[in-house]
């Protein structure tokens, strides 16, 4: 089979078994530090992608992506006239109103601060992520007039409730004043239904019937908080807050706009460590991958130094300089190719395999019936490949350009 000159010496001074000991095994670590250096970057980035994903589904599932709300915490009258009134972006799948405010759960013998959440659990979508979150009963318990409640699995077993148990729910939001001071807005609630998202949301949110919200807040008939919307992908809820903001009405005089806002004001902070601490993650890794990379340059050094007098003897028989550059250039790129790609295969099918080795060595990282979560990501792991073979080629330039240097006589004087 016919093959480049260029490309056949530099394979064979890859694959000869005749060098020398030493410089073979340099060789090997090169190979097998990139090889190493590449899996783990593709494990690392791959379950990172997976953390991310979990905490997009379990958190941002449940939260609204992008709410629309009355100026100065006021209530909005007609949410149905502004609902018609907006041209929705299309990024935007699900819309309610809703009945929002801070408040306090107290339970047998201690309370805790919850964010209240009043909506309509008939405009749920039936795939709706709060509906597949219920491990107790169902969300369509929550009905208008019969103040229900369904609390995260975690705040229940902080304040010992159960479905069926009473508890008092108190808010700023609708406090009297009276001549003892002033008095929060309270009511006696009960427990019809149990979720759990997995996450911090799971001791932070409680949801109850919008109707039942409205009267505890002492808002008027038919007021609500504001409209939540849930997009196709979350982490475009700051463009389609601009454009929401663009297409809202323009506020009568002396009246202030809606306010638009995220979930970046609230678990925003979260997002950015997670994709922080992924980023550093991937810069340590790659410098790793740098290392072997460039331990190659000792092997390429040494064997120039092994076959000075062959490349002396190919110049004489007419190779030139330039075709040398390219034999020692193919070498090394042989190297670290064969790492990254077989770092590439191994990488992937040991994220594939994760979750079976860790339960046969017994290992629970989030509990009993957790995985560790994945998600493969094609760009990032091609950005890996080429990012090895990239560092490959950097690290055999100059040694390639040095040997292409040498003089055949200089080589052969004391051969």
């Amino acid at each position: 089979m016919f093959q480049p000159t260029e490309l056949f010496l530099a394979l064979r001074y890859s694959r000869t078994r005749r060098r020398g000991g030493f410089a073979a095994f340099i060789n090997r670590v090169s190979m097998l530090g990139i090889l190493l250096g590449v899996m783990a970057l593709i494990v690392v980035t791959s379950v990172m992608n997976g953390f991310e994903n979990e905490l997009k589904k379990r958190i941002l599932g449940v939260v609204p992506h992008v709410t629309v709300t009355a100026p100065e915490r006021g209530t909005i009258a007609n949410w149905h006239a502004l609902d018609s009134a907006i041209a929705w972006p299309t990024q935007v799948v699900g819309r309610s109103p809703y009945v929002s405010a801070e408040g306090v759960i107290q339970g047998e013998s201690s309370l805790k601060p919850v964010l209240l959440q009043g909506i309509y659990p008939e405009q749920e979508a039936a795939d709706s992520l709060i509906k597949t979150m219920m491990v107790q009963g169902q969300l369509e318990y929550l009905r208008a007039g019969e103040y229900g409640l369904v609390v995260g699995r975690s705040l229940a077993r902080q304040l010992s409730l159960w479905p069926g148990a009473s508890v008092r729910i108190m808010a700023a939001e609708g406090q009297r004043y009276t001549p003892l001071g002033t008095l929060p807005a309270q009511r006696q609630f009960r427990i019809v239904g149990l979720f759990e998202a997995g996450s911090e949301v799971d001791q932070q949110l409680v949801f109850l019937h919008a109707t039942d919200a409205a009267k505890l807040f002492r808002y008027a008939p038919q007021h609500v908080t504001g409209i939540r919307l849930y997009l196709n992908d979350a982490f475009a809820a700051g463009q389609v807050a601009v454009a929401v903001r663009n297409a809202l009405p323009a506020p009568a005089a002396g009246e202030q706009p809606y306010v638009v806002d995220d979930w970046h004001s609230r678990y925003g902070r979260l997002f950015a460590a997670v994709q922080m601490e992924k980023t550093m993650m991937m810069i340590m890794l790659a410098l790793v991958v740098a290392v072997a990379a460039f331990n190659a340059v000792s092997a390429l050094v040494m064997l120039v130094q092994d076959k000075r007098g062959d490349m002396a003897v190919l110049q004489t028989l007419g190779l030139t300089p330039r075709r040398i550059y390219i034999v020692l250039v193919l070498q090394g790129m042989y190297t670290g190719g064969l790492g990254a790609t077989l770092g590439l295969v191994f990488g992937v099918l040991l994220t594939l395999l994760l979750n079976p080795l860790l339960s046969t060595l017994g290992v629970n990282v989030f509990g009993y019936g957790e995985t560790l979560p994945f998600a493969f990501n094609g760009q990032q792991i091609i950005a890996v490949w080429l990012l090895a073979l990239g560092l490959s080629l950097l690290s055999t330039l100059y040694p390639a350009w040095r040997a292409a240097q040498i003089q055949p006589a200089e080589a052969l004087r004391y051969e």
